[in-house]
């Protein structure tokens, strides 16, 4: 059966879907077994997340949300993963290389085996992205794998693969550390019982409940240093923080506002803070009025105040953002002057526009915590510009599919990607995420050349050149980067902060209990 649509993969913030009920403290206590303090026995690990509902499934293809994604890479692994800065390093793919056309890339996979006892081979690889790309199976990263002609694509060796892609592209290797590219036995169709070749393997899992995983022995990166490993569902910040300070869990995801003051004053528990992980957006559909009129999306540029936004609406937990995704990342234009407030010149264009007492709706929710404070505070902003901002409140289970048409401007955040898949994916005209209907063919143009630039650093300064004129074009308002706070137990050691989709963020086979 295919899977309820889901929210936006690269949000911080998930929701309870398909009729889940958020877990309490007290369900939470049940289903974990209180057997011992910190989280149980030595051997037995424990991590506390927003869970998707009952609609969830173990099928790493379909992985739009953070607890999916950290389930995948507890029992599958990946070509690639990305490192901090969203470059991309090497995993179960021992080498990659292209022609220079940039049209043909031959991947050389290591020695691994899966938990079955069968070799990875270079025909898994080729059967795995087939289906991630097919539309009906729902990877986020079927857009960019769609680039790959298949018919042409091959395997041509026990462990090599070539692929074909459909136009050059120097940037493909970015896919091979994408959500949902997870590499999967040949013919695989049924996640019931799970195999993978991840450090874990499957014990059992209920939708919307908890799942369980041993230590797999065999794994070609060295065996986890513990035995067990349960993923718990708690859907309420409060109670994730709850079971973190009582001792029933080891680890607890996404710590925000109060709970992240309350445990910076706890002195057994410690932050996991990645600064800047999550890029605060507010998306103005320049394919409908009024926001076809550039002048009303600069208006709103300028006229915004984001120390205040920040200090406000993110408890001061994070940074002004200049309007482009990314900051910190591989390929981030950094010579751009900081977008500063500027009342008289967004009043003049608002008069120049002839849209002075213009009501304006923007769409948000309760799926982040920052964005109903901060559409308030951009209200009375505004309104020193003559625009009258009012707010209209969607319900958290359909947010992202009901702004995907309806509406002019609307809240929304995405966690840390490489910037090259981003403007692919969510800038590019025509690109079936990108939800401001921008359309530019100089912006395009750029993109596409910069794709088929071999040299890395021409490739960064075409990618820095598309990302400037998008800042002024685009309708993508990214008026601040938040922090991601997740929070560790007093035995918990070998984790460190890390961006979310990054490498060594919820890297569950690296802890050490005691």
């Amino acid at each position: 059966m295919r899977p309820t649509p889901r929210p936006d993969p690269g949000r911080r913030r998930v929701l309870a879907a398909g009729g889940g009920l958020a877990l309490g403290a007290s369900a939470l206590l049940a289903g974990c077994g209180a057997d011992g303090k910190d989280g149980g026995g030595d051997d037995r690990f424990r991590a506390a997340f927003t869970a998707g509902g009952s609609q969830e499934t173990l099928d790493p293809h379909v992985a739009p949300n953070f607890v999916d994604q950290v389930r995948a890479k507890t029992l599958y692994d990946t070509l690639g993963t990305y490192a901090d800065d969203m470059s991309v390093r090497k995993r179960l793919a021992e080498s990659w290389e292209s022609d220079p056309s940039g049209t043909r890339w031959r991947i050389r996979v290591r020695k691994a085996e899966f938990h079955d006892g069968k070799p990875v081979t270079a025909k898994d690889v080729l059967y795995s992205y087939r289906r991630a790309a097919d539309p009906d199976t729902g990877s986020p990263s079927q857009e960019l794998l769609s680039a790959i002609d298949f018919d042409a694509s091959r395997a041509d060796a026990r462990r090599s693969v070539v692929f074909v892609l459909k136009a050059p592209n120097f940037e493909f290797p970015t896919v091979f550390a994408g959500p949902g590219t997870e590499i999967i036995p040949d013919g695989t169709t049924d996640f019931r019982e799970p195999v993978g070749s991840g450090p874990f393997t499957y014990v059992s899992f209920t939708p919307g409940g908890t799942a369980r995983y041993r230590r797999w022995t065999g794994h070609w990166d060295g065996a986890p240093h513990i035995a067990e490993l349960e993923i718990v569902p708690a859907n309420e910040e409060s109670a994730r923080l709850h079971a973190l300070l009582s001792g029933q869990v080891h680890y607890a995801a996404d710590m925000a506002g109060s709970s992240v003051e309350r445990l910076r004053k706890d002195g057994s528990t410690r932050l996991l803070t990645a600064k800047r992980a999550t890029a605060q957006q507010l998306l103005l559909r320049t394919g409908r009025e009024p926001f076809d009129d550039s002048r009303l999306v600069r208006a709103m540029q300028v006229g915004i105040d984001r120390q205040a936004l920040v200090r406000v609406a993110l408890a001061g937990h994070g940074e002004v953002g200049n309007d482009l995704f990314g900051m910190g990342l591989r390929g981030y234009p950094h010579d751009l002057k900081p977008r500063d407030r500027d009342v008289g010149e967004a009043r003049k264009l608002v008069k120049e526009a002839g849209a002075d007492g213009l009501e304006i709706t923007v769409e948000t929710s309760s799926v982040d915590a920052a964005w109903e404070p901060a559409a308030d505070l951009m209200a009375r902003q505004l309104r020193d510009i003559g625009l009258k901002l009012t707010a209209r409140t969607r319900a958290s289970s359909t947010y992202f599919s009901e702004i995907k048409t309806k509406g002019v401007a609307a809240f929304n955040t995405t966690s840390t990607l490489p910037i090259s898949d981003f403007l692919q994916q969510r800038v590019r005209g025509g690109a079936a995420r990108n939800q401001t209907q921008y359309a530019s063919k100089r912006f395009d143009a750029l993109l596409a050349r910069a794709r088929t630039t071999r040299d890395e650093q021409d490739r960064l300064t075409l990618l820095a050149r598309a990302q400037k004129i998008a800042r002024d074009e685009s309708g993508l308002l990214v008026w601040a980067f938040s922090d991601a706070n997740d929070a560790i137990g007093p035995s918990v050691h070998g984790m460190r902060a890390a961006p979310p989709n990054s490498h060594d963020w919820a890297r569950f086979d690296r802890v050490r209990l005691g």
